[in-house]
């Protein structure tokens, strides 16, 4: 966000479904997963227009550190914030891609 800018931030946590197709990423090579150009939810198609930031989380499990999940800040084409993320220990016939925060369109601040 730029200064001035506020949005208000809704906490989700749910389930995304992607539609198949995905934005180039030059981080396939590195093991991240792929983002998708698109998502449904709650009734909603969510377009991702730009991803604009990404970072990762761990779990510890016996001593030892895995990575969790790939994480996104991504503006949607409607200008509303998301923070996605894809789970990497998700079990099979479960969600793998989840919305965790959306954001409101930004209103300059007074």
């Amino acid at each position: 966000m730029h200064a001035g800018e506020k949005r208000l931030v809704s906490f989700v946590s749910a389930p995304l479904v992607p539609d198949g197709t995905f934005i180039a990423s030059s981080a396939l090579s590195q093991g991240e997963p792929p983002v998708p150009t698109t998502f449904a939810w709650s009734a909603q198609t969510l377009r991702v227009g730009e991803v604009m930031r990404t970072w990762r989380s761990t779990t510890n499990d016996r001593g030892d550190t895995y990575l969790a999940r790939h994480w996104y800040e991504v503006r949607l084409d409607d200008e509303r914030i998301a923070v996605i993320y894809f789970d990497r220990h998700a079990k099979r016939g479960r969600a793998r891609w989840w919305l965790y925060t959306i954001a409101a369109p930004s209103a300059s601040a007074p």
